[in-house]
């Protein structure tokens, strides 16, 4: 066995193709140019140029074209294939699927775009979207859309320029010029985390307004009659806004009288809107015996703002969230809350994605244009 490196002599004078010689064979060996074979392992050189397709077919004895074919998983004899993959394997040749994609029309790329990868609910829904599509051979390309509508539009449009299979996107609000790209795309296309009575192609979410109206249900039948409700100032959290339209809507249905609405901070509001939102809603509305909040993170602000008021939650009032984050367990009092199958979006998004490209049965997923998840109120010690 050697120890050290063998001298290298050209292969040929045109061909990145080259041979070692090793004194005790006596036998030519070809190895990739811009690499050195030490104790009879290939070690490419970081100076070298990367491998192409044309070193794959040299390696190989095959054509480009076979090699293509081996790449995109079309019918060729086993020999073959191992021979191009063995070949591939040596190079620690990568296909480039930017120009793949231009040549074939289709990449393996699935887009998606969410409002924040810090939140965890939709972290989760790209992790149940990743662990659907990828066993498929499709890969996410994720953009972070901060909740800004013309933000998402140049998004879509970046993102189309590489030909993605299909695109999930998060809620039905869309500038007329990003629907218009979409509809135009031709290639399948869900709404996530809302149900939009005309989706631009499919949805898979639930009404943020009826989860709304099913707590203040709950928290009349726990006997509290004077709700608040804290969101954010502005509109950009429109899944927000549909909370606080259900709001809304249950106070007057259940006869509950004027709403009491504080609106703070740009959405969406955090832990540190919180406290001084509970601060306004209180200056206004004192004897406020119960508060709903837009997320758990405004409601453990508000739940803190309470204990340095001296107030005891739920006692003197009640605090109730939204979204079931993790901070909703950890607090004290623990919150009552409103919990969504955010990685059951992510994962019934990627089927019905599947169905779409016909990658699995029809019988796997219903053939509708609407999937509704399920939300459960989560009743815990703040409400």
């Amino acid at each position: 066995m050697l120890s050290r490196c063998q001298p290298v002599l050209p292969y040929s004078a045109d061909s990145r193709i080259q041979a070692t010689f090793e004194q005790h064979s006596g036998n030519p060996t070809p190895r990739p140019m811009g690499t050195t074979r030490i104790n009879d392992r290939v070690v490419s050189d970081p100076q070298a140029s990367p491998p192409r397709m044309s070193d794959v077919a040299r390696i190989a004895g095959v054509s480009k074209m076979t090699v293509s074919r081996v790449l995109a998983g079309h019918s060729v004899a086993p020999a073959t294939r191992e021979r191009v993959q063995q070949a591939i394997d040596k190079l620690g040749y990568v296909a480039d699927a930017a120009a793949g994609a231009l040549s074939s029309g289709r990449s393996e790329f699935v887009a998606v775009l969410v409002p924040s990868l810090a939140s965890s609910n939709f972290s989760d829904t790209v992790r149940g979207l990743s662990a659907t599509l990828e066993p498929h051979g499709l890969q996410l390309l994720i953009g972070d859309t901060d909740y800004d509508l013309v933000r998402e539009e140049r998004l879509v449009r970046s993102m189309l320029r590489y030909q993605p299979r299909c695109i999930a996107l998060t809620g039905s609000q869309h500038t007329e010029g990003t629907r218009q790209l979409l509809e135009r795309s031709r290639i399948p296309v869900v709404e996530m985390w809302d149900l939009p009575a005309n989706p631009i192609d499919m949805a898979v979410g639930f009404s943020n307004a009826r989860a709304a109206r099913e707590m203040v249900r709950y928290l009349k039948e726990r006997g509290y009659r004077k709700i608040g409700f804290l969101a954010g100032a502005s509109d950009l959290d429109r899944r927000g806004l549909e909370r606080l339209k259900g709001y809304q809507q249950e106070m007057k249905a259940q006869g509950l009288g004027e709403p009491r609405v504080i609106r703070f901070g740009e959405s969406p509001i955090t832990m540190s809107h919180g406290a001084p939102a509970l601060d306004a809603l209180l200056e206004q509305w004192p004897d406020t015996d119960a508060v709903m909040c837009v997320s758990d993170m405004s409601a453990f602000g508000a739940i803190m703002q309470c204990h340095r008021r001296g107030l005891s939650v739920p006692t003197d009032i009640a605090v109730a969230g939204f979204g079931n984050f993790e901070v909703a367990v950890c607090c004290h009092p623990t919150i009552t809350t409103v919990s969504v199958d955010a990685y059951g979006i992510g994962s019934r998004t990627g089927k019905l994605l599947l169905s779409s490209l016909g990658s699995v049965t029809a019988q796997a997923v219903p053939q509708r244009r609407k999937l509704t998840i399920d939300y459960t109120v989560i009743a815990r010690e703040s409400a």
